[in-house]
């Protein structure tokens, strides 16, 4: 066998080997955090909150309380959501507190912390399904997010 066949022949499995190394990469993800509030001149004693990623393409990795400390807290959530790629995960809290102890105009409830996949930017979209008062009554009340890329 000439040496051009076999550097030919090393070259194409060397080649092989790297495109086979390429594939198993993991795929790169991005890293955010995600900051919801809820908006209301009422005192919040209860609030359920969905959070979508219209691509399908985030891993919740952590969940932290908000600003409040009436929420001790993090929210509730089906863990089992924590530790899959989604495209979407409900969370909620109440507080048992009295009106005057709870919040009221911007708060932040929770703060997500997502990791998403792909080469699009996430695209985030959040619904408030309700919000209460202590008497346990819906108020009127606005949700907004903040979204901060950690690396």
């Amino acid at each position: 066998m000439s040496l051009r066949r076999i550097a030919v022949a090393l070259l194409a499995v060397l080649g092989a080997v790297a495109a086979l190394s390429l594939a198993a990469q993991p795929e790169i993800g991005r890293f955010t955090t995600v900051d919801v509030f809820v908006v209301s001149d009422t005192p919040v004693a209860a609030w359920q909150v969905e959070l979508a990623e219209r691509g399908g393409a985030m891993q919740i990795v952590g969940i932290e309380r908000g600003d409040d400390a009436t929420f001790r807290d993090p929210p509730f959530y089906d863990r089992v959501v924590e530790r899959a790629a989604t495209d979407r995960i409900v969370l909620a809290s109440f507080s048992l507190s009295g009106a005057e102890q709870l919040p009221r105009g911007r708060v932040r409830i929770a703060r997500l912390h997502v990791r998403t996949t792909g080469a699009a930017q996430p695209d985030y979209e959040a619904r408030l399904i309700a919000a209460g008062t202590a008497a346990g009554e819906p108020i009127a009340a606005q949700l907004s997010l903040e979204t901060q890329t950690e690396r």
